[in-house]
């Protein structure tokens, strides 16, 4: 099967899933894809999708991207969920530390060259984990920014050529809130300090009310994306 063949098949099963549950659409994932994993940042959106895949398929990995450069409290958000759910998340490291990162591209690379920092701790070690899965889930929403506003909830994903799911994908940020309310999700504490979507220490600020919720995201570049996501 050629890939305008795979492309075909998956925007057909998009329609179909457009309009189901983000339950259904993660036991869809998970029973036609048992080699799937779910990229956890431990936002709101992401959390939600933990408690759903520990109802629906709770020995399905969840890896997250262990920059090294996480704020103390996303920390701790793991750990807490860790003990909430008796399991474990699948740590993904970059090639180089912190001071080897230092030393060869020079200090604070994430001022001077964001999309390089964004390469060696994010894209390149999730190049590595994906190339093990058939597929993968994701927590974006189309309403999160521009770039995710066309986002499908099944997708062929051409960046890295495996089955993308986005099952919150239509959700809005009430609808994420009432959940965790809802079921006592277990969430970020910096969510409740102007901070609604949480990168890095060094590249995340504070958004005031009026703002974009991803203002806080690379405030002063252009950059509004970490390559994650096409």
């Amino acid at each position: 099967m050629n890939l305008f063949e795979k492309e075909a098949l998956v925007s057909q099963k998009a329609a179909e899933l457009e309009n189901a549950s983000p339950e259904d659409i993660l036991r869809y994932a998970v029973e036609t894809f048992p080699n799937m994993t779910f990229a956890c940042s431990f936002g709101a959106e992401d959390v939600v999708l933990v408690d759903m895949l520990q109802k629906i398929s709770p020995k399905t990995d969840i890896f997250y991207l262990d920059t090294d450069f996480h704020f103390k409290e996303t920390y701790e958000t793991r750990d807490r969920l860790e003990q909430r759910y008796g399991m474990k998340f699948v740590q993904v490291k970059p090639a180089l530390t912190p001071e080897e990162q230092a030393a060869r591209h020079g200090e604070e690379l994430w001022k001077s060259d964001p999309n390089a920092c964004c390469n060696i701790r994010k894209v390149a070690p999730l190049t590595q984990i994906l190339s093990k899965y058939d597929a993968w889930i994701t927590g974006i929403r189309r309403d999160q920014a521009p770039t995710r506003a066309n986002a499908k909830k099944v997708e062929y994903d051409t960046k890295f050529g495996l089955i993308k799911f986005n099952p919150i994908a239509s959700w809005t940020s009430e609808q994420v809130w009432e959940y965790i309310r809802a079921n006592d999700v277990i969430y970020n504490p910096l969510h409740d300090n102007y901070f609604p979507s949480i990168g890095c220490e060094y590249c995340t600020r504070q958004v005031m009310p009026g703002e974009d919720p991803r203002a806080g995201r690379w405030a002063g570049s252009d950059k509004t994306e970490c390559g994650l996501h096409k």
